[in-house]
């Protein structure tokens, strides 16, 4: 049995109760059921699934009705679905879990006084099941889920094929729509709009991992120090006063081993030091790889995990001037490479008078990252040895010792100048020289080597890394890494005239064929002098001899010929230790008739021994500070001549 309008009497009866969510008493619709039952005995036909909502309403009590006004709206297809940002694992395993909570509570808590659960538990006093239902539940089922576009994909044909939390679901969500409709708060402006849905309790707590992989890696704790964590809870009492996984620990949220291990220290950014390694550690006996050797492995690989460090060697021939060149950064920090050397070490053969003045200079321009660990001097022979400020503690006791090679001794412009230390456990030799002058003497600069050799008495306190492969005659044998730079003096065997011509056909870096003519590079090859040295290959113009602040070669009445003066060769007792970078000079550099020539160098570095007499930071602190006030009154100085230009410029409109 139908009413006037087409609808049955009996879906009346099962939509009024969905719609009101417990606004409507119990006893009206007890009285409504029994008028249908008599009327219509549940049998008649399911309602439409296109009837327009105002003839619906129709069917409503009369005082609610009085309370909305709803304008006629034309059914529509369903949307389709909108594409949103995708979710995380973690935030869809979480909304999941959000869905199936709020279904089990609204099927099952008898307490909540929401309308949601409300409704549901009028419409549905229990879950349903296949087989038995009572009579007029089929009719509430199907009007709920046709009710809902998604309940037409779930179950198409009208049979439900979901659970009990399927169900509850889409009745929670029918009911709170048309709950708020029956309130008068489900349009505005016209258009429909449902009510929010609020969750019947808190949130639970968020259990997502907020240490990303990036930060794992990027800032892992140290081997030695896994354990940390468990030190850290048990054994301080501050744990949580400092932002550390402690403290992610004692607000009962984010916290998971992971995030332990991305943390440096429970204080500082420091490497945490437990305190037993504190009362046994001794830095005058140690073993190769114990964990808390100063010169172990395990510091070598924290400053350098490839092992390898980078070195840069200049030599240059100063030719005594006192005036010293305004600029030294295209000399000892070239824009080729893009990172400046772990160590500096620069050598001069006739050196400027004021040699304090020299390593002031030097200080400057390398800036405050860089201390001066050791410096020497034999005559007008100099040696300065820069090294990052970090790396001073690893450094042993520096020694030195000098040979003169003139015949009388009390003249010291000719002879070497040797400075020898350890790093971590590999031992450096640095020698710097300055043979006879002359294009014929080449016995002679031959004999200035081997003498060298044998009378330079290094190394003296510090113990020799591996004395099995070391020769009493050779003190380049005593050592690991080996240096050796300087105004060699060896000459171009040809006249002027065909260097020149050579030079000009090549302006740039071809100097193959002046090469054929260096008495060096003739010497080298048969074993006669620098026996185990390389040199790296030449790509650059001949560094002697200019006219002083020109580029032009000797243009006097001598008309010397242009020549390779200035080396850097190297040696080591490991194969492929030592990688030459770069090999060049700095023709900017006017201020002598010799252009500065400069070595890069990339060098193996090995663990070592704490038994060895160390520097203990022993760096040269004056020439530090009056370096670095240098430098900042030369800043100053350049911001204010920027400042009082741009203050003196006159800008003319045309």
């Amino acid at each position: 049995m139908s009413t006037p309008n087409g609808f049955p009497l009996h879906s009346r009866v099962c939509l009024t109760r969905s719609l009101e969510g417990g606004a409507v008493q119990d006893l009206q619709a007890k009285k409504a059921g029994k008028a249908a039952k008599k009327e219509a005995g549940c049998d008649g036909a399911p309602p439409k699934i296109g009837m327009p909502i105002n003839e619906t309403l129709k069917l409503l009590p009369e005082e609610l009705k009085a309370n909305m006004k709803i304008k006629s709206i034309t059914p529509r297809p369903p949307r389709k679905p909108r594409l949103e940002r995708a979710a995380s694992l973690d935030e869809k395993s979480w909304r999941k879990w959000r869905r199936f909570r709020t279904s089990q509570e609204s099927l099952t808590d008898p307490n909540e006084t929401s309308s949601s659960n409300g409704s549901l538990q009028e419409a549905s006093p229990s879950p349903p099941t296949r087989g038995k239902a009572s009579p007029c539940n089929p009719c509430c089922q199907q009007d709920s889920l046709h009710s809902s576009p998604d309940a037409l994909e779930a179950s198409p044909g009208g049979k439900s094929r979901g659970g009990a939390s399927d169900l509850g679901k889409r009745a929670s969500e029918i009911s709170s729509a048309f709950g708020g409709l029956l309130r008068g708060k489900g349009f505005a402006g016209g258009k429909p709009r449902l009510s929010q849905i609020m969750p019947a309790r808190p949130l639970p707590p968020m259990e997502l991992n907020v240490a990303s992989h990036s930060l794992r890696t990027a800032n892992r704790i140290d081997s030695d120090c896994l354990d940390y964590r468990h030190y850290s809870q048990h054994k301080f009492g501050r744990v949580s006063s400092s932002l550390s996984d402690s403290r992610l620990q004692g607000n009962g949220t984010l916290y998971d081993n992971c995030s332990t291990d991305s943390m440096k220290s429970t204080f500082s950014v420091l490497t945490p030091i437990r305190a037993k390694d504190v009362r046994s550690r001794s830095y005058l006996e140690g073993s190769l790889l114990a964990s808390g050797a100063l010169m172990g492995a395990e510091e070598l690989s924290r400053y350098f995990p490839d092992r390898n460090m980078g070195i840069f060697v200049a030599t240059w021939n100063m030719q005594g001037q006192k005036e010293l060149p305004v600029n030294l950064d295209d000399f000892l920090l070239p824009t080729d490479p893009d990172f400046a050397q772990d160590m500096y070490v620069i050598g001069v053969q006739e050196g400027c008078p004021d040699r304090r003045e020299w390593e002031i200079r030097l200080q400057e321009t390398l800036g405050p990252h860089y201390v001066l660990l050791h410096s020497a001097a034999h005559g007008v022979l100099y040696m300065s040895v820069f090294i990052r400020r970090d790396l001073i503690w690893f450094c042993s006791e520096v020694e030195y010792a000098t040979v003169t090679t003139r015949i009388v001794s009390q003249i010291k412009t000719k002879g070497a100048l040797g400075i020898s230390f350890t790093f971590f456990g590999t031992s450096f030799l640095f020698i710097t020289s300055h043979f006879t002058s002359g294009d014929s003497k080449v016995n002679e600069r031959k004999l200035d080597y081997n003498k060298t050799i044998q009378a330079l008495t290094l190394p003296k306190n510090v113990p020799d890394t591996n004395p099995y492969r070391s020769s009493s005659s050779d003190v380049t044998t005593r050592f690991d890494e080996v240096f050796w730079f300087g105004d060699f003096n060896f000459r171009l065997n040809k006249d002027r005239e065909t260097v020149d011509s050579i030079l000009n056909q090549n302006p740039d870096t071809d100097v193959s064929k002046l090469l054929v003519y260096d008495q060096l590079t003739s010497e080298m090859s048969r074993g006669s002098i620098f026996k185990g040295f390389q040199e790296a290959d030449i790509h650059f113009r001949p560094s002697y001899k200019f006219d002083i602040g020109k580029d032009s070669y000797d243009t006097t009445s001598k008309q010397r010929t242009p020549s390779y003066t200035d080396r850097v060769v190297f040696r080591s007792r490991y194969k492929d230790d030592i990688q030459a970078v770069k090999y060049s000079s700095c023709p900017v550099i006017k201020t002598s008739d010799h252009r500065p020539v400069f070595a890069l160098f990339r060098v193996k570095v090995r663990p070592g021994r704490d038994n060895i007499p160390l520097a203990a930071g022993l760096f040269d602190r004056d020439l530090y500070l009056i370096g670095i006030r240098r430098r900042a009154t030369r800043e100053l100085l350049k911001r204010r001549e920027r400042k009082d230009q741009r203050s003196s410029s006159i800008c003319s409109i045309s």
